[in-house]
């Protein structure tokens, strides 16, 4: 995972990759329910059971979900025996999530 130090500075110009690239990653936040999902993975890791009852989403729909955000590299999971428990990528998607919500 690359550090806040290696990133380029924000004020170089962008360019059309550039742009192309952010709009595809700012995507992953089009549903609510990817964004409900999201910030309940800010916590401990979850499975899609716990996070199905706390985002009050059916746990196939919650499945759904999670595999576009994998598709995003914005969550990762591990298995655990039968179940596979979810989480927060990296700090980069904490970043940008407390962003959001601040504005």
């Amino acid at each position: 995972m690359p550090r806040r130090s290696d990133h380029p500075p924000a004020s170089r110009p962008l360019t059309t990759e550039d742009a192309d690239h952010i709009a595809d990653v700012m995507s992953a936040f089009g549903t609510a329910s990817r964004v409900r999902l999201l910030f309940a993975l800010l916590g401990p890791e979850r499975s899609v059971e716990e996070l199905a009852g706390e985002t009050d989403m059916s746990p196939s729909a919650v499945s759904q979900q999670l595999r576009v955000l994998r598709l995003y590299r914005m969550v990762e999971g591990h298995r655990e025996g039968r179940r596979v428990r979810y989480r927060i990528a990296d700090e980069h998607v904490t970043d940008l999530l407390t962003a959001v919500r601040a504005h």
